[in-house]
């Protein structure tokens, strides 16, 4: 059996792990480098190239402006045991809105492409969609708890390297849902932080950036198996919404659909809502989902 480069850690040190991977150093001006979350998979994490691509665009945006969208893509793996330098664009400072661009480098090459824009506050129009009824947290199925009876594997080592999230199952198309002919791939489940984050918002995005790659892409399977263990699955773009603050530390339902699967690729859509039932936020993923062959 390999030795995994993770040692047993416990919630709150993993939380604290995240904390640390998203403070950026700065090297100069907007130039900035982000420690490495070693993990047992050979790549580094997609969430934790995208939380940290989106904290540099945060250490250089104006007072007073907060993120409310990002547009990424995945261009090459990352090394997980390597740190990854983060190179700031000021595409835009306008005075409601600014926009950065942000590629991640690594050993000479960008893995990693980012784009953010970020406004002021200001009153207009408002209105979401309702919340879907679904089960409480404590009711869905623990999913790493489930991962980490493998002992070995993918799966065993996605346990061990999102240690600092708690994801409860509560349903999708072939388990746990009605179906509905409409929308065929469905999925729902439960995540928060695993421990109490820092009251800065801007680590609870970058928190909430780093968990929102996680499970999202699954959602393209919903309606074609149960077991995704031998399927090739690889992140090749996400973007983010940001609708409303809140915490998260604090559970949200992550409400997933796939409208559309076809060549080698899934498309994933994830409304997120807090558990008083506000929409905080919309995901988007697109990856690839090759069958097993053979």
């Amino acid at each position: 059996m390999t030795q995994s480069v993770l040692s047993v850690r416990t919630p709150e040190q993993a939380v604290a792990d995240l904390v640390g991977i998203l403070d950026l150093e700065q090297l100069d001006g907007d130039l900035f480098r982000g420690a490495p979350s070693p993990n047992d998979r050979g790549r580094a994490f997609g969430g934790q190239v995208a939380a940290q691509s989106l904290m540099a665009a945060i250490r250089t945006a104006g007072e007073g402006f907060t993120v409310h969208s990002m547009h990424s893509y995945f261009l090459l793996a990352g090394d997980p045991m390597a740190p990854i330098v983060y190179d700031v664009q000021r595409i835009r400072d306008g005075r409601s809105f600014q926009t950065r661009r942000v590629a991640a480098r690594q050993h000479g090459r960008d893995i990693y492409y980012l784009t953010a824009n970020f406004q002021v506050y200001e009153d207009g129009y408002d209105h979401q969609d309702a919340m879907p009824a679904a089960l409480p947290a404590d009711e869905g199925i623990d999913m790493l708890a489930l991962m980490a009876k493998g002992k070995e594997g993918e799966g065993a080592a996605l346990a061990r390297e999102w240690a600092a999230v708690e994801i409860r199952a509560v349903g999708n198309s072939l388990f746990g849902m009605e179906p509905d002919p409409a929308r065929p791939a469905q999925q729902r489940v439960w995540l928060k932080i695993a421990g109490q984050l820092p009251d800065d918002p801007n680590i609870h995005l970058g928190a909430f950036t780093w968990a929102s790659d996680i499970s999202l892409l699954g959602a393209s399977l919903a309606a074609h198996t149960l077991d995704s263990s031998r399927v090739q699955m690889a992140s090749l773009d996400h973007a983010i919404w940001f609708h409303r603050p809140f915490r998260a530390d604090e559970w949200w339902l992550y409400d997933q659909e796939s409208p559309s699967a076809e060549n080698g690729r899934g498309l994933s859509l994830g409304r997120v809502f807090a558990s008083d039932g506000r929409l905080v936020a919309t995901v988007a993923q697109q990856g690839i989902i090759r069958p097993p062959r053979g």
